[in-house]
Parts: C-alpha cells; structure tokens; sequence
C-alpha cells in the first residue's frame, strides 16, 4: 500500500516534470517566432526608412529607441544565460569538476556581443549614409 502510494507520488511529480517541460517548450518556439518576425520588421522598416522621412523620424523616436535598447538588453541577458545553461546540460558532471572562471567567460561573451553589435551598427549606418546620396526613384 505504501509502496503504492510512493510510485504514484512519484509518477506525479514526474507528469507534472514534463508537463512544465513541455510549456516551457512551447513558449521557446513562439518566443522565436515572435523574434523572428520582430526582426523581419525591423529590417522592413530600416529598409523602406531611407526613403521615407516620417519612418526615419518615428523610428528615431525616443520611445522607439528604449524599446528596442530593452529588447536588446534582454536578449543579451538570455544569450549569456543559454550559453551558459547549455554548458551544464551538455558537459553534466564535468562542468562540477572543472569551473571556468565567470569573469573571464563573461568578458569573453561581452567582447564578443560589442564586435558583432558595433559591426552590425555599423553596416545600418552605412546603408543609411549611402542611401542618402542615391537619387531618387
């Protein structure tokens, strides 16, 4: 009877284990829809920008601007936490045996962020400042 009881306490906890697994699964492909698509306007919008006075004004709004800095703070946040997170669910127990050093992993990761964020800032600027010396259609 006890034993009963235990497994079944057991087989419990464990559906209740993968059902937050599955949510949480769920909610990782529609957040990477969602950021799929955020980026498919974005690029929309800093394509047709050039042309269009009034989206180049609205999209140097500042309410504009802080909303995409948060978007990119937080993706930065997630990105040195996956990096992290896959690490200890790849590596298992060899992760417990030999730490990294978090200072220089984290300098490491933020150095890396800085060059692939002032590349792409600067390939936006560019495509901004050549677009400005075309003629128009």
């Amino acid at each position: 009877m006890v034993d009963e009881m235990v497994s079944a306490s057991y087989k419990g906890r464990q559906m209740a284990s993968n059902e937050y697994l599955d949510d949480v699964h769920v909610r990782m492909l529609r957040v990477t829809e969602d950021l799929r698509a955020i980026q498919q306007q974005l690029n929309c919008a800093a394509m047709q920008a050039p042309g269009d006075p009034e989206l180049m004004e609205a999209l140097a709004q500042l309410p504009e601007i802080e909303s995409l800095e948060l978007l990119k703070s937080a993706l930065d946040q997630m990105r040195h936490f996956l990096f992290f997170y896959v690490q200890l669910m790849t590596t298992g127990s060899e992760a417990e045996e030999r730490p990294a050093p978090k200072k220089l992993q984290s300098a490491q990761v933020e150095s890396l962020i800085e060059k692939y964020t002032s590349l792409s800032e600067a390939v936006l600027l560019r495509h901004f400042a050549n677009s400005k010396h075309r003629k128009p259609n």
